[in-house]
């Protein structure tokens, strides 16, 4: 299975952009196509979905937003063609928000969406897309994160300091820098 790919993107589509990596164009199902800059070299995170005469790779900018597409096509009636549109058109966070407060509404927004599938979406997947800041922190800041919660900091606060906190710093210089984005 394939992780993830780091390529030039020479086409962007409606639905896909083409990731050039040594010669070979991998045509690569994603969210927002034109969010992709032309000839930039970048990193996708993959999902390949395999099917008796079909292959096709799904693209995420983050892992998180792969964890949250892979928690989505596990839903009954749910599946690929359905929750990309949803990424493209929500926030990470705004779709787990709707799911845990059962915002129906919210989730009828996106491309066909109905009552009956958004109610199907809050009862598999309610409680279950809480970020686990522990087990998603990037390495070197377990110790911060566990300092910052003993303060009292919510675990969504911490996870949005910890891409501006460089992992290289000692504890006690972590804990100064994320004291002072936690301020701002």
């Amino acid at each position: 299975m394939l992780n993830y790919i780091i390529g030039k993107v020479v086409i962007q589509e409606n639905n896909y952009i083409v990731l050039e990596n040594n010669n070979i164009g991998y045509t690569i199902y994603v969210a927002n196509p034109f969010s992709y800059e032309l000839n930039q070299e970048l990193k996708v995170y993959l999902y390949n979905q395999v099917k008796e005469d079909e292959y096709s790779l799904y693209g995420f900018k983050t892992i998180e937003e792969r964890n949250l597409f892979l928690k989505l096509i596990n839903v009954k009636g749910l599946g690929p063609k359905l929750a990309m549109p949803m990424l493209a058109t929500g926030s990470i966070t705004g779709i787990i928000d709707a799911i845990d407060r059962e915002n129906v509404l919210y989730l009828t927004k996106f491309p066909k969406i109905g009552e009956k599938l958004a109610r199907q979406i809050i009862l598999d997947l309610k409680g279950k897309l809480a970020p686990n800041i522990e087990a998603n922190s990037p390495s070197g800041f377990d110790e911060l994160v566990s300092v910052l919660e003993s303060l009292g900091y919510k675990n969504s606060e911490i996870k949005k300091i910890l891409p501006k906190i460089d992992n290289t710093l000692d504890i006690e210089n972590q804990i100064k820098e994320a004291l002072k984005l936690m301020l701002k």
